[in-house]
């Protein structure tokens, strides 16, 4: 009898993969508009998620579990789903989530995340108006700051938090003092404010963002968040602690650490034409093939080896193929040696991707995350259709011939302010500090949030012993 049931399980195992296999997105890497009805399709079931234009909702906003930062990595995701389509359906809709999650200030600092905001989260809305002003996305009206001016007070703000005082330099992952990981120096975030100043460099032609590019650099490649660096490679950990004076690091690998320093050096490299940053860009491609695009995956597809074949990935870790997908497809637009490793890599992971998109979601053919699997994995999220959308899309860089990205030299219309390229360089030994007055206000609202997270955690936890 047990085996008769065994028997049977196996069977719809097997009847299910089929079923989700077949009814699978036909993607032809090779095509323009089937590359484009795929995107669309993905995007399709990415927007499906979004509450934030709803009726007493808040625009720029995803629902639980996803948190602020992921909100803004979806629109990035959907300024470049508009440079890889042309399509306009959610020009409106990002348009009014960026700008609502700008702030008074226009620098993604807004009352009602300053609290608990850390760099890194603040740095994938300065990324979403960097690609906004480099695919010449439809500008703001001109009662609002420009998008590269907006991602000009990103850059401001963030330099002023350099905080010299702890490590010799570097940024810390929290803002405040009173958040968790405020101790903790990420590589997330210093790669992005390397990334910002390379990006800034290019489309402004101001040397200012040059300087500041070497000096993260040169800090984050003399310490430990550089696990390494030969002839052919360039390993990259985590972060560090200033509980350890910087010393020690997480080496736990993840894809999106390396895509921000990969676009960051393609950038410097196509600004400078310096060769440095050449050699520098293809280290990192080197360990991003050999770690990320495993041989056990066919050496062409695109895993998140740290959680993904053990299938605990939180909620974070689920989106970060997204952006080594769409770095790695600027690098290739900016680095032109890099092209078709880079492509070849890109085209397999987008049909394992697109096979990937065959699951029940919030809408028709929901995407997984596992797209070294020929079958719908059974996850479903805005995350992974982020995932999907990011590697697919890159696609039409080359099946539609899109344009490498803008500058203020070759037509951006995106205009700078005159007055950015960053603080002092130092916070002094105060660290990372908000150059806004924290006021007593901050504070209390910042211990009852804790306060209330602390009871509502107790409350759980009598319930479940109940």
């Amino acid at each position: 009898m047990l085996s008769t049931k065994v028997g049977l399980l196996a069977l719809q195992v097997v009847f299910f993969s089929f079923h989700h296999a077949a009814h699978a997105l036909g993607l032809d890497v090779t095509q323009a508009q089937s590359i484009k009805d795929v995107t669309s399709n993905i995007a399709y079931g990415m927007m499906s998620y979004y509450t934030g234009n709803n009726t007493g909702d808040v625009p720029g906003n995803l629902p639980d579990p996803y948190y602020w930062w992921h909100a803004g990595a979806m629109f990035m995701s959907l300024v470049d789903y508009w440079y890889y389509t042309g399509d306009n359906s959610y020009v409106d809709v990002t348009k009014q989530a960026i700008l609502h999650q700008a702030g008074d200030d226009f620098d993604f600092m807004p009352a009602n995340q300053t609290k608990s905001e850390g760099n890194d989260d603040q740095l994938f809305w300065a990324l979403a108006v960097l690609s906004a002003a480099e695919v010449r996305f439809p500008n703001p009206d001109s009662s609002k700051p420009s998008w590269i001016a907006q991602a000009q007070n990103v850059f401001d703000l963030q330099t002023t938090r350099w905080d010299e005082g702890e490590c010799g330099g570097g940024l810390r992952w929290q803002v405040f003092t009173w958040n968790k990981g405020y101790n903790y120096k990420n590589t997330i975030s210093n790669g992005g404010l390397f990334q910002m100043a390379a990006r800034l460099a290019r489309y402004t032609g101001n040397d200012t963002y040059v300087d500041w590019a070497e000096k993260v650099w040169d800090w984050c490649s003399s310490g430990v968040l550089f696990q390494a660096e030969t002839d052919t490679q360039i390993i990259l950990n985590d972060g560090t602690t200033t509980d350890s004076n910087c010393t020690r690091a997480d080496q736990t690998q993840w894809t999106y650490v390396y895509g921000v320093f990969l676009a960051g050096t393609a950038f410097m490299y196509n600004h400078t034409g310096d060769d440095v940053w050449r050699v520098r860009t293809e280290k990192i491609l080197t360990t991003v093939y050999a770690t990320f695009f495993p041989e056990a995956a066919g050496a062409e597809t695109m895993v998140e080896v740290t959680c993904e074949p053990s299938n605990n990935c939180d909620i974070d870790q689920q989106s970060f193929k997204a952006y080594l997908s769409r770095w790695m497809a600027l690098t290739a637009q900016l680095v032109p040696s890099t092209h078709d490793d880079i492509f070849r890599r890109l085209r397999t992971s987008a049909q394992g991707a697109a096979l990937q998109c065959s699951g029940a979601g919030k809408a028709p053919d929901a995407c997984g995350r596992k797209w070294n699997e020929p079958a719908w994995d059974g996850t479903t999220g805005v995350c992974e259709q982020m995932a999907a959308l990011q590697v697919v899309g890159s696609l039409m860089i080359d099946a539609g011939g899109l344009d490498a990205p803008a500058s203020v030299a070759s037509g951006g219309t995106s205009k700078p302010k005159s007055d950015g390229g960053g603080g002092s360089g130092s916070a002094g030994s105060g660290g990372s500090i908000y150059s806004k007055k924290v006021t007593a206000a901050d504070k209390f609202g910042a211990a009852a949030v804790t306060i209330l997270l602390v009871v509502g955690m107790c409350g759980t936890a009598f319930l479940m012993l109940m």
